[in-house]
Order: C-alpha cells, then structure tokens, then sequence
C-alpha cells in the first residue's frame, strides 16, 4: 500500500501502521534525509533475507546500515567508540552520513554471519526518526537504488510505488527523496577513512 506521512509533521497514527507492520516482519520504503530505502525490523531474520533478494544480495556480503533516531543504541551495537570519533559523530547527526564503526556481539547473531563492522545512520528526516522511536529500536536500511544508468536513486515516491507495491508492504509517501546518497565514513581503523562522498559534508569530519 501507499502510505502518505506529512514530512514535517507526521501523523502518529500512520506511524503507527507502519511500525505495526515492522512487527509483524514486513519490508517497507520510507524516505531519508538522502534517498529513499528499504526498511525492515534488524529482528526479522525473514525481512532482511527479503530486502537481500530485492537488491540481489546475499546477506553475510551485504552492507546494510542501523537507522538509529539518536546516538543512544550506538554502544548496544558498536563496540567501544574512540572519543574523537564520537564527537565528530555527535556533531554531524542527524546528517546524511553513515559511520561504518566496529560491531558488537549482538550485530552477527541478528544476521547469522560473521559480520565485525555495522554502518550506524541518524538521518535528519522527521519520519525516519518517528518510525524508529516508536519501534524502540533501529531499522536495518537499504538505500534505494535505479536500474536506470542515467538516474542512480528514484525520487518519486509515485513511481517507487509503481514498482514495488507487488514486493514490498508499504511504500511511505513523505514527498520527493533526493539523488544522492550520504557520506560514509569507516572507522573501524586508526584514522577515519572516506569510502563514499555523498551529500554529507567531508570538511564537517576531516
């Protein structure tokens, strides 16, 4: 189904029809503060199987990212982070960056792998966050991507309808998403690295 979530102000109720079906293990697409993503439950074994067979993936290769609505969950799932790199963190997010930081125990057990890093993103997007509060925990995310070579991310929410409304349980609505996607920076060395420069400033981190 289509789900319209006002971008701004978004309707509790409707949230709440989407975290309900986060429950229940189902996949949705819901805009960023960069492109719009897949989302499931990081609890549903099934639903991040099922976001892996949407983008052709297999899971123990795959790179997903923990949509977190603040930096409360980050010692749940990453282990120890450096001070200067939790400052930095601290004061780019809500932002479009995503830190690829060394994962907790917890991290391979929610994905059957031997999975040592998790990228952790706290997108400044109203409905992002919403969704993540009221489901007390992250959502594992998977940015959108085109077949189309001249366009990489779909903007429409209209048009991601369109294509996936047979494959997934809810596409959200919450207005025209953005062509690029955000900044990744691994930390999981010594000193932090540029993997990908995307929206996110990289004078803000190095």
């Amino acid at each position: 189904m289509l789900l319209e979530i006002h971008p701004d102000n978004p309707n509790n109720r409707q949230v709440s029809q989407a975290i309900n079906c986060l429950k229940k293990g189902g996949v949705i697409i819901y805009p960023t503060d960069t492109v719009y993503a897949f989302g499931c439950d990081i609890n549903s074994k099934a639903a991040v199987e099922k976001i892996c067979k949407l983008r052709g993936i297999k899971p123990e290769k795959a790179n997903f990212s923990f949509i977190c609505s603040d930096l409360s969950h980050l010692s749940e799932y990453a282990k120890q982070v450096s001070t200067p790199v939790f400052r930095v963190m601290k004061s780019v997010l809500p932002g479009p960056y995503t830190f690829i930081l060394n994962a907790s125990s917890i991290v391979p057990k929610l994905f059957k792998s031997k999975k040592k890093s998790v990228g952790i993103r706290v997108p400044d997007n109203k409905i992002s966050q919403a969704l993540v509060e009221e489901l007390g925990h992250p959502i594992m995310s998977a940015s959108l991507k085109d077949e189309d070579e001249l366009i990489e991310y779909t903007t429409d929410p209209y048009n991601i309808y369109e294509r996936y409304k047979n494959q997934v349980d809810i596409v959200i609505d919450g207005g025209f998403g953005k062509n690029a996607p955000s900044t990744v920076i691994d930390c999981t060395g010594n000193d932090p690295e540029l993997i990908r420069e995307g929206l996110g400033d990289i004078s803000a981190v190095f």
